[in-house]
């Protein structure tokens, strides 16, 4: 069979690419700008985040053009998506947008060949790498490429919407914002029911000068000590494991059973947090010495003090870590590891976020989104987001998932379940052996 660049030929054949645009704002917006804080730089070098989302049936060049339309009209609300990354004078990094430079990347493809229930399978395929843009680029890169890019394809029986945000910009909760917006004014509203709100220096007034590498290429080169550790890099899985609501509630029920009356019962994110982490520890069959970590990126707009609004548009997630050894995790109650996400995740108070953002101010660190921890498992994205309520005029999206980029052994995306309630879609990936182990966990997959 053959290969090219690393991806089946097959594959790379099936999309072909039919239109190349830039979608600018309606209106002219002048020139904006909207400076990077704290919450933001140390987003610089991971990569740009990926949402799929597919649809069923429709006429492609009157979706297309609907969405194109909306497009331009919602990058009036949202101006920093159609600008671009800059330094002011003293070199601070910010977003730039101006009636010269505010513009969005938009790709038209076709795989006719390519149905819906293809892409919406459990088991994630390299096809994807072809209909989600920006596969592999740095967010440090829109300092020379747009902050939204867009790809629509055609597919046999209906419509793939792939987007790449930059993550230096924007978080999970703002990007479903955008796209709910985005969504609004397509199905005819002439105004956004939330409005962002743009204002960051609210959430965090500092200036951090960042010592940034030439190039994102630059950067991976010197994170990576050596040819034997590229090498060396294990095969990785990406599966999503559908979870039913009342799965979700006996998830639940089980961890609460036998908390003492006086204790703080433990929510629904702690108790699916703890079954997926003590699976995977598990499936990795690491000695009961080792350590594990469990990360969540967790979302601090009531954290903070004073408080910001729920249509804050930036990123206001830090991650919060917690770390015990597979043995102890493994052979308490279940109770026991739940404990531990509920202590680590209710100390993360505005003291604690101020003291996080006190230390890496006076000491900045580019980071990579590998840097979770040994053994991590690492938790994004929410069931909150109303990922299935994006109708742009012709129904809910069939299936909602990620793209490839920022994911590692032991990545987790969590997404409101399809079936509404409290379903959850779980998207881990795994080193492959690890994967099948999972698999084959009937205490995982048959609760």
């Amino acid at each position: 069979m053959a290969i090219e660049n690393g991806k089946d030929e097959s594959v790379v054949e099936r999309v072909k690419v039919i239109n190349k645009t830039n979608v600018y704002p309606s209106k002219k917006l002048g020139r904006r700008e909207c400076p990077l804080i704290t919450f933001d730089l140390p987003y610089v070098t991971f990569y740009y985040n990926q949402k799929l989302l597919l649809y069923k049936g429709g006429e492609f060049e009157e979706m297309v053009g609907k969405l194109k339309e909306g497009l331009g009209v919602i990058l009036e609300d949202f101006f920093p998506l159609a600008g671009r990354l800059g330094k002011d004078e003293e070199g601070v990094l910010r977003v730039v947008c101006d009636d010269e430079n505010a513009v969005v990347e938009v790709v038209e493809a076709v795989a006719e060949g390519v149905g819906v229930a293809e892409l919406a399978e459990e088991e994630s395929s390299d096809f994807l790498h072809e209909i989600v843009p920006y596969t592999g680029v740095m967010n440090l890169e829109g300092l020379h490429r747009p902050l939204l890019a867009v790809q629509f394809t055609k597919l046999k029986d209906g419509l793939a919407i792939g987007c790449a945000f930059n993550h230096a910009i924007l978080d999970g909760s703002s990007t479903w914002h955008f796209m709910s917006s985005w969504a609004e004014i397509c199905r005819g509203s002439t105004t956004i029911s939330v409005p962002p709100f743009h204002d960051r220096t609210k959430a965090r007034n500092t200036r951090v000068k960042l010592d940034l590498p030439e190039s994102a290429a630059a950067f991976e080169k010197k994170s990576t000590t050596s040819d034997a550790v590229i090498n060396s890099a294990p095969q990785l899985r990406e599966k999503i494991f559908r979870f039913s609501g009342p799965t979700i509630e006996k998830i639940k029920s089980k961890a609460n059973e036998n908390l003492p009356n006086d204790s703080k019962p433990f929510s629904t994110f702690q108790s699916l947090g703890t079954h997926i982490w003590c699976a995977v520890t598990r499936a990795r069959h690491l000695k009961p010495e080792d350590y594990t970590v469990f990360t969540v990126f967790a979302d601090c707009r009531k954290r903070v003090d004073p408080p910001m609004p729920e249509n804050y548009f930036g990123n206001l997630i830090q991650a919060i870590f917690t770390v015990t050894a597979a043995g102890a995790l493994l052979s308490n109650p279940t109770e026991f590891g739940t404990k531990v996400l509920q202590n680590v995740i209710g100390l993360h108070d505005s003291k604690a976020i101020n003291d996080r953002n006190n230390a890496w101010e006076s000491d900045p660190k580019l980071f990579q989104y590998k840097d979770a921890g040994i053994n991590c498992v690492a938790v994004g994205s929410s069931p909150r987001f109303p990922v299935y309520e994006v109708d742009f005029g012709w129904g809910k999206p069939e299936r909602v998932r990620s793209g490839t980029n920022n994911k590692f052994d032991g990545m987790v995306y969590l997404y409101q379940g399809k079936d509404g309630g409290k379903s959850v879609d779980i998207e881990i990936t795994l080193e492959a052996e690890a994967m099948k182990n999972l698999e084959r966990d009937e205490e995982f997959v048959k609760v």
